[in-house]
């Protein structure tokens, strides 16, 4: 039988406009983003649909603003096509999306703690001290190795286990630019800087996983309906027990990606809809599972052919 997994995109994703179309045409939308609003006492819904593109970009502001998009086209496209998925998986910000899908997480005090994390993994290593960088066409062990040799006493890691030949390193700005010469040297010639304000997903990121998990502490956390597979184990979770440790160890802890979407076509997944704004998990799922059907819903074009 045809198995299907929702997936919701991270931070990068987002975009002047987004969701605007959605609000325009369905009331279900509309509410979505009443709802946000209402829970940041601010107009993160004219944000979304008007920009400016910097203050969007702006890491407390992406956060809750993808995850609103993202739950306004699931709402939208559930109850237009009454698909349904088997499983749920999202990218880093992406998987407070999946646990509203799975229903353990109230979309308002997701809304709010995203807007939370996102301020504390802004805060957490000042602007210019952290790096991120993508390294194509690299195995995982010998990246692992050049980062051993680039770190010097400072801290580089892997942060994004993407797809095959597509890991995004972490760290320290000088460890990282170091990782990315020894690449080269090495032949790895696609390696580059990313345009980010902040190291995540490394160890640096620990001042922000601490505060994470007070935040977490007040929010309820309900039975999931739908196990999500998270970033951290890459496996399938429907332990409610669990979520709030897995939230705040997926602050530092590498995005295990490829290694999700393996685990889903395991579990007999063929059909993968990225539900919120862009394509990037897309095309990400095609590169380690080249066989499965990717479908994604942002707009009434996309909505139209999910049909």
């Amino acid at each position: 039988m045809l198995k299907t997994a929702f997936i919701f995109p991270g931070q990068g994703s987002q975009y002047p406009g987004m969701g605007k179309e959605l609000a325009e045409n369905f009331k279900l939308a509309r509410e979505t983003f009443d709802e946000a609003d209402d829970a940041l006492g601010s107009r993160l819904s004219r944000l979304c649909f008007e920009g400016p593109e910097a203050e969007l970009k702006l890491t407390a502001n992406t956060q809750p603003a993808i995850l609103t998009v993202s739950v306004a086209a699931l709402r939208v496209a559930v109850a237009e096509t009454g698909l349904a998925a088997d499983y749920l998986a999202g990218h880093s910000l992406g998987e407070y999306s999946a646990l509203v899908a799975a229903g353990a997480i109230d979309f308002s005090d997701a809304v709010r703690t995203v807007r939370s994390r996102g301020t504390f993994m802004q805060e957490a290593v000042p602007v210019g001290v952290g790096a991120m960088a993508a390294i194509l066409g690299v195995e995982p062990a010998i990246l692992a190795g050049i980062c051993d040799e680039a770190a010097q006493g400072e801290v580089v890691s892997p942060a994004n286990y993407n797809s095959p030949g597509q890991i995004v390193i972490a760290g320290h700005a000088g460890a990282v630019n170091r990782a990315i010469e020894i690449a080269k040297a090495r032949g790895f010639r696609k390696a580059m800087l990313l345009p980010v304000s902040a190291p995540f997903h490394c160890s640096l990121m620990a001042p922000a996983a601490e505060r994470l998990a007070a935040t977490l502490e007040a929010v309820a956390i309900t039975p999931l309906k739908i196990p999500v597979v998270t970033n951290v184990e890459g496996e399938p979770n429907d332990d409610a027990g669990r979520v709030r440790e897995i939230l705040v160890k997926q602050v530092c802890a590498p995005v295990l990606w490829d290694g999700s979407v393996l685990k889903m076509t395991e579990l007999g997944v063929s059909r993968f809809i990225e539900i919120g704004p862009g394509k990037v998990l897309s095309g990400l799922v095609k590169r380690s599972a080249k066989d499965a059907e990717t479908r994604n819903v942002e707009d009434l074009a996309t909505l139209k052919n999910l049909g």
